[in-house]
């Protein structure tokens, strides 16, 4: 079975508070987008899992990979066989896309299939729960409010502009999770994301924010300088996705890959034109 896990972005993303456990509430709205890994599953051919990273270079050994955690979590929830796992990187880590998560999440979605495991989406949102706080998203793989750690999710409607045009750059930097949340000044806005996020997307600029950024721009001048760019370019809206590195912009004109890519020739460049129906 051949899947196509994809990444995703966040629109808006505040940080409420730090909690007793030491992770923070948040709310933000995540929405899928068409950059995307390959993953393969076929039963295996040995007695034990077995995973085959190729594609973009990936910092961890096979057996600490997500899409193997998932593996052995969805172990606990039912029986199969073992299986040979061939997963092609594309979507770039270390980006705020959820790259890894999305392909735990639709392994879980993809092994269920396979042998007829007959397990519900909420219970594959709960054991994609333990394997990262966003790895829920991808079960559902919708525009959805997530809150709590980020693993709280309930599906949003989104109003877009039609003929949206999507850019994505990724710069060579990465921006550990940690460090990121290191310098955040977690606050309850005024206006609840839910709230913002339904004016018209020309009214998002200085409103739908993401509160990473203040946390994150100083230390890596270069990210900030993408948004500068691609807003000074006629983007409609722009925005650091997670904590980061990745960018993201949205044109409500056609705007060419080699363009973007001419303007950041060291970067990894998606340019999507949206369906936003």
């Amino acid at each position: 079975m051949v899947t196509f896990p994809n990444a995703k972005i966040n629109l808006g993303l505040d940080i409420l508070r730090k909690r007793l456990d030491g992770y923070h509430d948040i709310s933000t709205v995540m929405i899928p987008v068409p950059w995307n890994d390959v993953l393969e599953i076929v039963p295996g051919k040995a007695d034990v899992d077995r995973l085959t990273v190729s594609g973009r270079p990936v910092s961890c050994p096979p057996a600490s990979n997500l899409v193997f955690k998932a593996v052995k979590s969805l172990r606990k929830y039912a029986d199969f066989p073992s299986v040979d796992i061939f997963l092609h990187k594309i979507i770039p880590d270390g980006a705020g896309l959820g790259g890894g998560s999305s392909d735990a999440a639709f392994a879980l979605k993809a092994i269920n299939e396979l042998f007829n495991l007959q397990l519900g989406d909420e219970t594959l949102a709960s054991i994609a729960a333990g394997i990262g706080a966003d790895c829920p998203f991808f079960i559902y793989n919708r525009p959805m409010l997530c809150t709590g750690i980020g693993a709280d999710m309930e599906e949003i409607r989104l109003n877009l502009p039609a003929g949206l045009t999507l850019v994505i750059v990724k710069p060579g930097v990465s921006v550990p999770t940690k460090d990121a949340y290191s310098a955040v000044t977690p606050a309850i806005p005024q206006i609840k994301l839910e709230t913002l996020i339904t004016m018209p997307m020309k009214h998002w600029l200085g409103n739908v924010k993401n509160d990473f950024e203040a946390s994150v721009f100083p230390g890596y001048p270069d990210i900030q300088r993408i948004k500068e760019v691609l807003l000074s370019k006629g983007a409609v809206y722009a925005s650091m996705s997670g904590s980061g590195s990745a960018v993201y912009a949205f044109f409500e004109s056609d705007i060419m890959t080699e363009h973007i890519q001419a303007l950041f020739p060291t970067s990894d460049i998606l340019v999507e034109k949206l369906d936003c129906q």
